[in-house]
């Protein structure tokens, strides 16, 4: 397995297109204002969370507005053969909306519409920049909720984009289970639907899952149907510190195999309540823990917690603490989810390499507490957080961006333990996507016969590699394959 490097995956760099002037005239003389071709705008469009700083901003932003707009813009790309990267609300990890063969970014942000909420049908169709927030206080009222929640206010066109999951998939799965039905406009410009709002369809190819986790390389979503879930009569949290993450990893893996309907558990490790501590003004034991919550009726969350207590005290649990009050629970679930801006804070202008490798939960302390020794070793800064419920972990590699030595050291730790991931039976993404970072991983992982047949599916949708070029795989094979 060869480790990407920041400069590997910024080879396309040297064949960037050319953007024929015409082109952008006619963007002009369609969007007036809507189209903008400023340095400070473009920058802004041509830079995510990711470690890649080297990037050349895109040669223009369109801020879509309607589905008319993306297939407008779409279709004066394909004319004149200008790439086209689809921008949400810039969170992502892996480089997705850099534009390393220039192009247009296309912003969906003022596409952010609630379409309709159909509450006896469990379901809800929004454009895709409406946020994750935005939704669920848009439909609070109608006593349902929409559970995926990757942390960052992310929109849920990323979220589609990369297959998004987080905190709670561990009772209420990831973006993959949660996406019904799809408006898209393809490589061409033209606009199709997706599925449908039934539970269940045997209709044909599954078009819907197809283009779920594309990472807008196939085509620009403009509508999503999503499924919605009844907001639970009862809510409890609980935190849990350990002396060692094998406690904790042991205790998350007891939980899991008992059949505990839990709704989320989340590992924090020594360093990243340290760094939440100081960056949220917390005070908690500076120790691993597991902070937990519970959904269902009140006598079943008061029997999860139980339980879930009586199993960590078996594995050396200490100082288990209910959380009460919906204002508390915010609190620690915002703290955790700002441990990322917390890291980057801790260390004044570090960049972080995010990983975010998925096993068999029979497998998470092997991986992990492997995957940490190594770590420790290394001198590198870190933190480390998961969704260990389902297996799935982060670790933050604090790097001084202009250290090609830590950088170098950073991307070997992630390189190990994606290896480590996959020869577990694992991935080397939970959550994040490939995007421009893992797409040597992708070929381990899957083979280069499956990723053979992924780019005979990119080269039949986007015969002229417009679709966000240089994500997720080569356009053409690597020599010997």
């Amino acid at each position: 397995m060869n480790a990407p490097s920041n400069s590997e995956h910024l080879q396309p760099l040297v064949s960037r297109r050319t953007v024929p002037p015409q082109a952008l005239t006619e963007l002009q003389q369609r969007f007036g204002t809507q189209c903008s071709l400023a340095m400070a705008v473009r920058e802004q469009h041509g830079r995510d969370e990711s470690a890649f700083t080297t990037v050349p901003p895109p040669d223009a932003v369109v801020f879509a507005e309607s589905t008319a707009d993306v297939a407008d813009a779409v279709a004066i790309c394909a004319r004149h053969r200008v790439p086209i990267i689809p921008f949400g609300v810039g969170s992502s990890l892996e480089g997705h909306l850099l534009a390393i063969e220039g192009g247009v970014s296309i912003d969906l942000g003022r596409m952010n519409k609630v379409l309709s909420i159909n509450p006896e049908d469990l379901t809800v169709t929004v454009q895709p920049g409406v946020t994750r927030k935005q939704l669920n206080e848009e439909i609070k009222s109608t006593g349902l909720f929409f559970p995926i929640d990757p942390g960052a206010d992310a929109s849920l066109g990323g979220m589609c984009a990369t297959r998004a999951s987080g905190t709670n998939a561990v009772r209420y799965g990831t973006m993959r289970e949660n996406v019904l039905a799809l408006e898209v406009v393809t490589a061409q410009g033209d606009v199709i639907r997706t599925g449908t709002k039934a539970k269940k369809s045997s209709a044909g190819y599954d078009l819907t899952r197809l283009f779920v986790g594309s990472e807008g390389t196939l085509g620009v979503m403009t509508e999503i149907t999503l499924r919605l879930y009844p907001l639970p009569e009862a809510v409890s949290a609980a935190i849990c510190s350990f002396s060692s993450v094998a406690d904790a990893v042991n205790t998350t893996i007891a939980i899991i195999q008992m059949g505990v309907p839990i709704a989320r558990v989340e590992l924090i490790d020594a360093n990243s309540v340290r760094m939440v501590n100081a960056y949220s003004k917390l005070s908690l034991r500076e120790e691993p823990m597991l902070l937990m919550e519970f959904h269902g009726s009140p006598a079943g969350v008061q029997e999860q917690a139980q339980t879930v207590q009586e199993i960590a005290t078996d594995h050396g649990g200490q100082s288990f603490e209910w959380v009460t009050t919906p204002e508390e629970r915010t609190r620690l679930w915002t703290a955790r989810h700002h441990a990322y801006f917390a890291a980057l804070t801790y260390r004044a202008g570090c960049r972080i390499i995010s990983t975010d490798t998925c096993v068999p939960i029979s497998r998470l302390a092997d991986c992990l507490l492997d995957s940490m020794a190594e770590a420790d070793a290394s001198g590198i800064s870190y933190f480390l957080v998961g969704h260990v419920g389902d297996g799935n972990f982060h670790f933050g590699y604090m790097i001084d961006p202009e250290s090609a030595d830590e950088r170098m050291r950073a991307e070997a730790l992630n390189q190990t333990l994606v290896k480590r991931a996959i020869d577990l039976g694992g991935t080397c993404s939970g959550e994040h996507g490939i995007g421009l970072h893992k797409m040597d991983f992708l070929v381990n992982e899957a083979g280069s016969g499956a990723v053979g047949l992924m780019r005979t599916i990119k080269h039949a949708l986007d015969p002229h590699n417009l679709m966000n070029p240089g994500k997720i795989l080569s356009w053409s094979a690597p020599s010997g394959h």
